[in-house]
C-alpha cells in the first residue's frame, strides 16, 4: 500500500505525459499498419493498448514499493537477471536472426529489456556504498566492469542484441563518470579507447552477424546499395522529408501503409509520425520527451539518498539514450542497432520496462522528503 503522506509529493505529470506519448504511439502504429488496397491489417495497435494497460499497473505497483527494498535485494535481482540472460541462449525463441525472447505460454518477453533496470539498481547500490570523498581509481573501475558488465555484455552480444549491449556500456560509463573518476584515469581511458578503436572494431566486426554488418555498411554509405542494405535508411529519410513542416495529416501518410518503409511500427515508427505531423509535430513530441527527461534530472537532484539518486540517474540516462539513438537511426545519423523509441514503438516488453523505469523515478521523487522510520 502507498502511504497517503507520500501522495503529497506525487508528480501527476509523469504518468500523464507517459500515457499521452504512448497513446500517440498507438495512433501512429494504427496508421502505419492500416489496411490499404484490401491488404489485411494486423492488430498491433490493439496489442499495444493491452500492454499500455499492463504498463500502467506495473507503474502503480512500482511506486507502491519503497525503492530502498529494491536496493536491499539489488544483487539478488541482478543475479536473477543474469540467469535469465543465460536461459535465453538455451531455451530462447529465435526470430529475425536473433534469439532474445523467452516464451511462457501465450506470452513472450525479452529478458535484456528488464535486465537494464536490474543492472542500474545493482550498480547504484555498489556506487552509493563507496567512499565518494575521493574519485574512483583504475582498480575500482576494473572491479566494477568485471562484476557488473563483463558477463552480461557477452551474453547479450551472443543473442545477438548489439543495441542493448551498447546501451549497457554507455550506462556504465556515464554512471561511473558521475560518481567521480580521477581526471588522469578519465583522460587516459579516452586516449586508449580512441587508439584501440580500430583493433576493437576489427574484433567486433568478425563476430557480428551478416545483417549487423549490412546495417553498418548502410550507415557509412547508404547509396552503395540503395535497394539492399541502404534501403531502410533511405526510405526512412524519404518518409521524414515528405512530411515537410506541417505534415501530410493523420492517416494521410503513404510510406507506412504502402509497405515502402520496413519495420514501420517498431524501429522506424518515428518516421511515420514525422510524415504525418511534420517538423512542427516532431517538436511537440520532443518537448514531451524532454519533460520526462527533465523530471528525471530534477529527481536526481532532490533524491534523499545516494542510492536513489544513482538509480534515477541510470534510468534517465537509459531513457534518453533510447530516444536519441532511435531518432538518430531514422535520420541516418547513427547505425541501425534495433533500439525502439521509448513508449512509442510497438513492443510489449519494452513498454512494460519503460513504465517500470518511470515508476522508479516517481518512487524516488515521492519519497524525497519522507522521514524514514
Amino acid at each position: 500500500m502507498i502511504d497517503r503522506r507520500l501522495l503529497k509529493n506525487f508528480d501527476w505529470g509523469i504518468p500523464f505525459v507517459a500515457l499521452f506519448i504512448s497513446l500517440i504511439g498507438v495512433a501512429t502504429i494504427y496508421s502505419a499498419t492500416r489496411p490499404v488496397f484490401d491488404i489485411p491489417q494486423q492488430d498491433f495497435y490493439l496489442r499495444q493498448l493491452y500492454w499500455i494497460a499492463i504498463g500502467m499497473l506495473a507503474f502503480i505497483f512500482t511506486i507502491s514499493i519503497d525503492y530502498r527494498h529494491l536496493v536491499r535485494f539489488a544483487y539478488i535481482l541482478f543475479l536473477i537477471g543474469v540467469i535469465l540472460l543465460f536461459a535465453v541462449l538455451f531455451i530462447g525463441k529465435r526470430g529475425m536472426g536473433a534469439q532474445r525472447w523467452i516464451v511462457l505460454g501465450p506470452f513472450s518477453f525479452q529478458p535484456s529489456e528488464f535486465f537494464k533496470i536490474l543492472f542500474i539498481v545493482a550498480l547504484s547500490r555498489y556506487l552509493s556504498r563507496m567512499d565518494r570523498s575521493r574519485p574512483l581509481g583504475l582498480r575500482e573501475i576494473i572491479r566494477m566492469l568485471t562484476l557488473f558488465v563483463l558477463i552480461p555484455f557477452i551474453l547479450i552480444i551472443r543473442q545477438p542484441d548489439l543495441g542493448t549491449a551498447i546501451i549497457l556500456l554507455l550506462l556504465f560509463s556515464c554512471m561511473v563518470m558521475m560518481a567521480g573518476v580521477r581526471r588522469r584515469i578519465a583522460i587516459t581511458g579516452i586516449i586508449i579507447g580512441l587508439v584501440s578503436l580500430p583493433f576493437i572494431g576489427s574484433i567486433m566486426w568478425e563476430n557480428l552477424k551478416d545483417y549487423q554488418r549490412q546495417r553498418l555498411i548502410a550507415f557509412v554509405e547508404p547509396e552503395a546499395d540503395p535497394h539492399g542494405v541502404g534501403y531502410h535508411i533511405n526510405q526512412s529519410k524519404i518518409t521524414i522529408g515528405s512530411g515537410g513542416f506541417t505534415g501530410k495529416g493523420y492517416l494521410k501518410g503513404t510510406q507506412g501503409p504502402l509497405r515502402f518503409l520496413p519495420e514501420r511500427h517498431t524501429d522506424f515508427i518515428f518516421a511515420i509520425f514525422a510524415e504525418e505531423w511534420g517538423f512542427s509535430g516532431c517538436i511537440v513530441l520532443f518537448l514531451l520527451y524532454l519533460f520526462l527527461i527533465t523530471k528525471g534530472i530534477d529527481t536526481v537532484k532532490k533524491a534523499r539518498d545516494a542510492s536513489g539518486a544513482f538509480i534515477v540517474l541510470g534510468v534517465t540516462i537509459a531513457f534518453s539514450f533510447y530516444f536519441i539513438i532511435n531518432v538518430g537511426m531514422t535520420l541516418g545519423m547513427v547505425p541501425v542497432v534495433g533500439i525502439p523509441m521509448p513508449l512509442f514503438s510497438y513492443g510489449g516488453t519494452a513498454m512494460l520496462s519503460n513504465f517500470i523505469a518511470l515508476g522508479i523515478i516517481e518512487n524516488v521523487r515521492m519519497r524525497r522528503s519522507f522521514m524514514y522510520y
